[in-house]
């Protein structure tokens, strides 16, 4: 009996869980990766350190997959970290089951801390048949003032393998965690397959860039293609354009031959249109509206969604670099000022005041003075790329 390829194998199961996904919903656009972080003060249970020396959930077993033995599991790990890591890491593992319960029953926590990526210290990972699909990060590997900062925050990276095989409904669950955690998505790939193939290919891809239909305001992005373009029989190819940088890259490539290898011929062709929060604010209904904000990257994304008319182009526009660089400069110079001056008494503040007190403090109205120039929603956006991770920051890591 001929075995079949463990590659088609797979390749054939994505392509039936998207074909099914696309079926049930009205939206054609595939969120196929996502990146958000929350400040730790809003990212979990602050009380569960007791929860670190319970006895395990009664009648389980260690081989148990009951998510409540997993989560009395990973605390267990967690109690063999240094005492000052206990309270990230419960925090952590809370948003990680959080996490979990939104992709479905199909995911687990996995109990054991990991050493972290991208600058954090330690992950925990999000599983799917053993398979680490994702992770929860927390604390920072180092202890550079921007490091420092990244302490304060949790992160949550999912692969394309989390967001393909999430429960129905995953989006909007997760979409709604975001918001309750005041959270900050980092980035969104949103893919439109065509798995039949694009009319013209990937040679009336070159063409339409060519004729400068990619063209934004009158501006060509940048290009670059990849693969083998120029055999008798290319293969292989992905075509981008855009910037990483300005935090808004669209690779169109030949997704049949990255699954399947390029001797199955298979014709499918994906765009893949990925959002980073570099220069631009990405906000959450990108998972609850994820055709809107295809549409809205250009004129030549709402043409390939032609065919679904119901779409309302949502752009994601990329700040002016002069404004978002002024606003953080003045964030900066108070936090600064809060840091090196007011820090103690600041520290003292939350030790000691009666958390009710503390609380009216901290929510008092009235912003510095050299901040009130700017609207609410600027410096939520200044703050919130001061204290996102490092690895989200290329030019700042390379600096």
């Amino acid at each position: 009996m001929t075995r079949m390829n463990p590659l088609v194998l797979d390749g054939s199961t994505v392509k039936l869980r998207l074909m099914a996904e696309r079926s049930q919903s009205v939206d054609p656009v595939h969120v196929d990766w996502l990146r958000f972080t929350v400040q730790r003060r809003n990212g979990a249970d602050m009380g569960d350190i007791d929860a670190l020396w319970a006895e395990p959930p009664e009648g389980f077993y260690e081989n148990s997959t009951n998510p409540e033995f997993i989560m009395w599991s990973t605390l267990r790990q967690i109690r063999e970290l240094p005492a000052e890591h206990h309270t990230a890491a419960t925090q952590a593992a809370d948003l990680g089951r959080e996490v979990v319960e939104c992709l479905g029953a199909e995911f687990n926590l996995n109990p054991q801390v990991l050493k972290g990526h991208d600058f954090y210290k330690h992950r925990l990972a999000i599983t799917r048949g053993g398979v680490e699909v994702g992770w929860v990060g927390f604390l920072a590997s180092g202890d550079s003032p921007r490091q420092t900062a990244q302490s304060a925050t949790l992160h949550v990276n999912l692969f394309g393998a989390a967001c393909t095989f999430g429960q129905t409904g995953w989006r909007d669950k997760l979409a709604d965690l975001i918001d309750q955690r005041e959270g900050v998505v980092t980035r969104a790939d949103l893919a439109l397959d065509f798995f039949d193939g694009l009319p013209g290919g990937m040679a009336g891809v070159v063409a339409e860039y060519e004729a400068g239909l990619m063209d934004v305001r009158g501006a060509r992005p940048a290009y670059d293609q990849v693969g083998r373009w120029l055999e008798s029989a290319p293969c292989s190819r992905s075509f981008y354009f855009g910037s990483k940088q300005a935090g808004k890259q669209t690779n169109v490539y030949e997704k049949g031959d990255q699954l399947y290898g390029p001797d199955a011929r298979d014709p499918w062709i994906r765009i893949e249109l990925r959002y980073g929060n570099k220069l631009r604010v990405i906000p959450s209904d990108i998972l609850r509206r994820p055709g809107d904000f295809f549409a809205g990257a250009s004129d030549w994304h709402a043409d390939k969604l032609g065919q679904f008319p119901e779409l309302v182009p949502q752009p994601v526009p990329q700040q002016k670099r002069l404004q978002w660089e002024t606003v953080e400069a003045e964030v900066s110079r108070v936090v600064r000022w809060a840091r090196e001056t007011a820090g103690p008494a600041i520290a003292a503040l939350a030790r000691f005041m009666p958390e009710s007190g503390f609380l009216d403090f901290a929510h008092c109205r009235t912003v510095p003075g050299r901040l009130q120039r700017f609207t609410e929603s600027d410096l939520r956006g200044a703050f919130n790329r001061l204290f996102i991770p490092v690895s989200d920051c290329p030019s700042l890591v390379a600096g």
